[in-house]
């Protein structure tokens, strides 16, 4: 297997490699505590081409907002833009938030994404919040390089850097590669100054393996780097199934290294029908005095199918300890269900969240309500949650 297929399951990567990202077209502030989207558009052959998604967020506890994005290509050149609105006290939606991403293929090998984001000032005028530029380059052999860069507007309007970003990839062997990046934030000199850095290899290995480590480097008071987490993981595929187990430890106040989380998912896959699972484990405990041992703090479940009508249907539970009543185990805290049909005019898309209030009753916080105007193939894209604090059983 060549090394530039080399990936991890379930995790986005923001050093090395460009992993495309999943537009998040039923957008809600709901939908951030799920982590999990619903694309209601697939790839189209035509190198020219447009859509436009709009989707609605109701709920009882937030106020409801409506997303609307466009996608437009046409020859090297793509421009995503998004526009959520929100009710304001007469009822009417109103501009809250624009953002505009244009991306380029510049040549074979360099693409470059400007993206804008807006927000509304007292007067309700549109004002600029935040620039993110990114170039990456793609050489001979499968080294590739990314520089981001981000710039926020002084209070006359002035754009400053406030973050770079640089991170290089090199191809180490027929199926391992190393990247490094660092990360410059402003210094108290002036100028920028590197203030993370963070290391990653990975392999594949004959066996339908995959083995990777992250190592995170902060620099302490004399400018030093010294590491502050390893993450590890290995991705193992058997048959349909995909599992992969990671383990996350940090430093203590003297450097000493020590497990606090761990990860386990599986993913299989039969005709018609897809299952994900994740289990997280957790020095912390919530209502719990540490024990020094990784416990089970919350489970994942989803599943989805595909009906002879081409309408996908998506389950996700997520299953959590609850602080006043360990001894319950793990207990349903959330439950996510979509509904997608595709139509002759596009697709339709709801979404359902229910949450479990202080009685122990289930109760539904969020409607989503979106459509497209894409008549593509509907494709449902499930991105699992990533817990602040994972974790793992204790060996």
């Amino acid at each position: 297997m060549s090394s530039s297929a080399i990936c991890e399951p379930n995790r986005l990567s923001h050093v090395g490699r460009i992993f495309p990202a999943l537009r998040r077209l039923l957008l809600s502030v709901f939908l951030s505590c799920c982590c999990y989207s619903v694309s209601l558009h697939a790839q189209a052959s035509n190198p020219n081409q447009s859509w436009t998604d709009t989707s609605v967020a109701q709920s009882d506890n937030a106020n409801p907002t409506r997303t609307v994005e466009k996608h437009t290509q046409s020859g090297n050149r793509t421009i995503d833009s998004q526009s959520i609105e929100r009710r304001d006290a007469d009822g009417n939606f109103e501009p809250y938030q624009d953002i505009e991403k244009t991306t380029i293929q510049v040549d074979s090998s360099t693409v470059r994404t400007v993206t804008r984001t807006f927000g509304r000032d007292s007067d309700g005028a549109k004002t600029l919040v935040q620039v993110t530029e990114e170039e990456t380059h793609t050489r001979p052999g499968g080294d590739s390089s990314v520089v981001r860069s981000t710039s926020n507007p002084d209070a006359n309007g002035n754009l400053q850097l406030v973050q770079r970003e640089i991170s290089e990839t090199k191809i180490t062997g027929k199926d391992s590669e190393e990247t490094k990046t660092t990360v410059m934030l402003p210094s108290a000199n002036g100028g920028l100054a590197p203030a993370m850095m963070v290391e990653e290899r990975k392999k594949q290995d004959s066996d339908d393996t995959v083995q990777s480590k992250k190592t995170t480097l902060l620099p302490d008071v004399n400018g030093n780097w010294q590491v502050s987490e390893v993450q590890q993981a290995t991705t193992r595929k058997n048959g349909s199934e995909v599992t992969t187990d990671k383990q996350t430890s940090h430093a203590d106040i003297d450097g000493h290294l020590s497990e606090t989380s761990r990860m386990v998912s599986k993913a299989s896959e039969t005709p018609g029908a897809k299952h994900d699972s994740v289990e997280t484990y957790s020095l912390d405990v919530p209502g719990a005095a540490p024990d020094g041992n990784l416990h089970m703090v919350e489970r994942t479940v989803t599943t989805q199918s595909t009906n002879s009508n081409g309408a996908q249907n998506t389950e996700r539970r997520v299953e959590r300890l609850d602080p006043g009543d360990l001894d319950a185990g793990l207990q349903t805290a959330i439950v996510s269900t979509d509904t997608v049909r595709p139509g002759s005019s596009g697709a339709q898309a709801v979404q359902t969240i229910q949450m479990r209030d202080a009685n122990g009753s289930m109760g539904i916080v969020s409607i989503d309500t979106a459509k497209s105007n894409s008549v593509n193939a509907v494709q449902v894209q499930i991105s699992p949650a990533t817990p602040s604090k994972t974790a793992a059983p204790k060996k």
